[in-house]
């Protein structure tokens, strides 16, 4: 990665590669996650492991809920990470190939892997929390958002209690090797800007329902108004096709009233 590249220039290429309007709602997210990347490519000690990359994956969906065009979703994460030099692709593979093999193991099973090293978990997400705690390790708040994504993704009951899980996450910080008091900041964050995300969208879903009935009831009031106007016009031509048919009458019967006034 170019350890040269700065945020102007990462913006540049997000820009030359997602040329769309983003919608208001989101683009904090985008520019949020830009700087994130950026900032990591800079960091030589960082590697974008398991964690890091169901992290992205997850901050990436959870904040862009509600999305339109949806189509447009996969190259707006493509551009965020090629603007850092980062590959999009094999980020998404390797946060799915985490997440599904996650899946099969209760959260017992997924703790105790965390607990040592990642002895016994799968290699996706084993050569990650093997470097964490070593010189050569880098944080980053994605890697908090992926702890907690590999807890929900696990079996069980527990495993669907946000609360427990952000708890459970906080007390394997010391086993892990993160700071506690960071991924309590950054899943206190998470968890809040996610709620409030959550709040904005439903918002955003309601007024665009509200503008929906209204232009809806608009169109209906007009069609109603244009009825009788239309009504109107059509009974106008027909008086008026009426009235020439009686002119019509007359000048027949006139020629006849004349032959008659002759007899007479």
């Amino acid at each position: 990665m170019s350890d040269q590249q700065t945020i102007a220039d990462s913006k540049r290429a997000f820009h030359h590669a997602f040329p769309y309007v983003i919608p208001p709602l989101y683009r904090r997210t985008a520019d949020e996650l830009l700087v994130e990347l950026n900032l990591l490519s800079h960091q030589k000690q960082f590697k974008a492991d398991a964690l890091f990359a169901v992290g992205l994956a997850q901050v990436f969906d959870a904040f862009t809920l509600g999305y339109q065009p949806q189509e447009h979703l996969k190259p707006l994460f493509e551009a965020l990470c090629h603007s850092s030099e980062f590959d999009p692709n094999a980020l998404r593979d390797q946060a799915t190939k985490t997440l599904e093999t996650v899946s099969g193991h209760n959260v017992e099973q997924v703790e105790g892997w965390l607990k040592n090293e990642g002895r016994g978990a799968p290699e996706a997400l084993a050569q990650g929390l093997n470097r964490i705690g070593s010189e050569t390790f880098h944080y980053s708040r994605l890697m908090a958002v992926g702890l907690l994504s590999v807890l929900s993704a696990a079996k069980g009951e527990e495993a669907s209690d946000p609360q427990q899980l952000s708890k459970k996450a906080h007390e394997l910080c010391d086993a892990i090797g993160f700071s506690k008091a960071r991924v309590e900041k950054d899943l206190n964050l998470y968890n809040s800007n996610l709620e409030k995300m959550a709040q904005a969208v439903e918002m955003m879903e309601e007024t665009l329902a509200s503008e929906r009935r209204k232009l809806e009831r608009q169109k209906s009031e007009s069609a109603s108004l244009e009825t009788p106007q239309e009504n109107s016009q059509e009974l106008e031509a027909q008086s008026t096709s009426n009235s020439g048919s009686g002119n019509s009458g007359s000048g027949d019967s006139g020629p006849s009233g004349s032959g008659s006034g002759s007899d007479v």
